[in-house]
């Protein structure tokens, strides 16, 4: 579970920065692009052991669980809720063309002697959306005692969709994302739950395997609140 939650996440977050590297690179040539999301991975892995080391060895298990169970059940209900949202026909579904073509909009406009720009909306772009791979990786695997088992998680999501993106060179239109979303909504809300009231002292029946439970429970309710907030579709 740690694992998996981990993965999806930052698989999440990775489609997105490397829908700016793609812009980036196949407008402007791929060297600044590529300095850049090397800074910004190099700080991003400073941050992870810096403050994974923190978390694991100074803060009292129980207090460590409540605090990042309340985190990860309100950026897991963030996604969740955009989900719901988008599923419901409310707000449009996340267009990663879109996304990519307001990106070489904004690259086009400069003059193409300024390789840093390149450079610096890489970084910009990788460092913002690994903040978050960073976060999930650091409060699923400090919370649960397994940092090295998220990290990997993390780092095998990050090179699946680096390798993804090698290969089609294109924006990952095709990746249900907002469907990824949902998904890892309801299993960071569901981890965030049960962690959260591990640390208020109550215990779970069936130990971590509750989490499946609390996972039925958070997908029923969600549908449930597609279903009466969709609205039609215009003939």
């Amino acid at each position: 579970m740690t694992f998996g939650a981990a993965f999806l996440g930052s698989a999440v977050e990775s489609v997105e920065a490397l829908t700016i590297v793609l812009a980036v690179g196949l407008t402007r040539g791929w060297r600044s692009p590529l300095y850049g999301t090397v800074v910004a991975l190099l700080a991003l892995a400073v941050l992870v052991a810096i403050f994974g080391q923190l978390i694991v060895t100074r803060v009292p298990e129980l207090t460590l669980k409540l605090i990042i169970g309340t985190l990860i059940v309100l950026f897991g209900l963030r996604w969740l809720h955009k989900a719901v949202l988008r599923s419901a026909g409310v707000i449009a579904m996340h267009d990663e063309d879109k996304s990519y073509a307001a990106t070489v909009t904004e690259i086009q406009g400069t003059s193409a002697r300024q390789d840093w720009v390149g450079f610096t909306i890489a970084l910009k772009g990788v460092f913002l959306e690994g903040l978050e791979v960073v976060f999930i990786v650091v409060a699923v695997g400090g919370t649960s005692g397994g940092l090295p088992i998220a990290v990997a998680g993390g780092l095998l999501a990050m090179t699946t969709v680096a390798g993804a993106g090698l290969v089609v060179r294109k924006p990952l239109a095709q990746v249900p994302e907002n469907t990824l979303k949902y998904a890892v909504g309801i299993i960071l809300t569901s981890l965030g739950t049960f962690w959260a009231a591990e640390g208020m002292g109550a215990a779970w029946p069936l130990d971590f395997v509750s989490v499946l439970g609390i996972a039925a429970v958070y997908f029923g309710a969600s549908r449930v609140a597609v279903a009466l907030i969709r609205r039609p579709v215009p003939v």
